[in-house]
């Protein structure tokens, strides 16, 4: 189509093959969209294109619909974005909308064969890594390949000190689990190929998930990288990968295979000791996992 269309807090460049989407960076533009910066959508990502009412007074909205599993930062989401903060969503003033309905026409002419199916991968590339964010209980890192769980001494329940920091390699992942920190009970959770969830099923005793709080976890933090884990699980075959499940093992079992600070392993030996005399780590406990923090020296 070779045309742009310009609305509030995004611009849609239309292409031979994809649309552009590029997020303004205002004071007033949701920070997710600061993160995404610009996203290319191929139209065969695209299921059905829609022009509505706006929410406010005078506006309107074109919104594109993807394919079910075309988008990863979509599926992670799992319909829990508002729509402030729907990348898909562009809203326009109301004297537009003649020229709105007019792409949205062109648009539909542009959808794939597929476009009413799920889309077998990934079309829509998802926020790149490094990515980190703080939870309520501990620091998430993804480096691209390998997912690691850091616990605060603060934050972090008897569980997961107990089980200790975390990694988890993409290829020993199967999915990724993200509850919005706008909502109660905010969490990003990996499931481990095989693994059993816990007993008792919540995220704050889990050693695999981070819980999020107020300011902590934030939207626009958290949901690009549960969305960055999500695509290199899909594109990952642990079959390709020779050793998988012994490097399983060694990273639920919380060790990266490096040497470890010396001041880190001491300050949590410390809180280990704290633990104990508050009753909430048995002796036998104690001396267990501080004869494997002193084996990662």
């Amino acid at each position: 189509m070779g045309d742009v269309l310009a609305g509030i807090h995004s611009t849609w460049e239309f292409e031979a093959d994809s649309v552009l989407i590029r997020f303004e960076r205002g004071i007033r533009t949701p920070k997710l969209f600061h993160v995404l910066g610009e996203r290319r959508v191929p139209y065969e990502a695209l299921s059905t294109v829609d022009l509505s009412p706006g929410g406010k007074r005078g506006t309107v909205v074109l919104r594109a619909e993807p394919r079910e599993g075309a988008d990863p930062l979509l599926e992670a989401a799992a319909g829990q974005l508002k729509d402030g903060s729907d990348p898909y969503r562009l809203v326009l003033p109301a004297e537009r909308e003649t020229l709105a309905d007019y792409y949205a026409t062109e648009l539909r002419a542009v959808l794939g064969a597929d476009a009413d199916k799920p889309a077998e991968h990934h079309l829509v590339a998802a926020p790149p890594p490094p990515h980190s964010f703080k939870a309520y209980d501990g620091k998430a890192s993804f480096d691209g390949s390998t997912v690691f769980f850091r616990w605060f001494w603060t934050g972090a329940s008897s569980s997961k000190w107990k089980a200790g920091d975390q990694s988890f390699a993409v290829s020993e992942l199967e999915d990724v689990e993200w509850r919005s920190p706008e909502f109660a009970s905010g969490h990003l959770r990996v499931t481990p190929r095989g693994g059993r969830p816990p007993e008792n099923g919540e995220p704050d005793k889990d050693p695999a998930s981070v819980v999020f709080g107020i300011g902590y976890g934030l939207v626009h933090e958290s949901l690009p990288f549960a969305a960055s884990v999500l695509e290199a699980v899909r594109a990952a075959d642990p079959a390709d990968l020779p050793g998988a499940s012994g490097s399983s093992r060694a990273s639920r079992s919380g060790h990266s295979g490096g040497r470890a600070d010396p001041a880190d392993i001491a300050e949590r030996i410390r809180h280990l000791g704290e633990l104990r005399e508050a009753g909430l780590v048995t002796d036998d406990e104690f001396a267990k996992k501080k004869a494997d923090l002193l084996a990662e020296l």
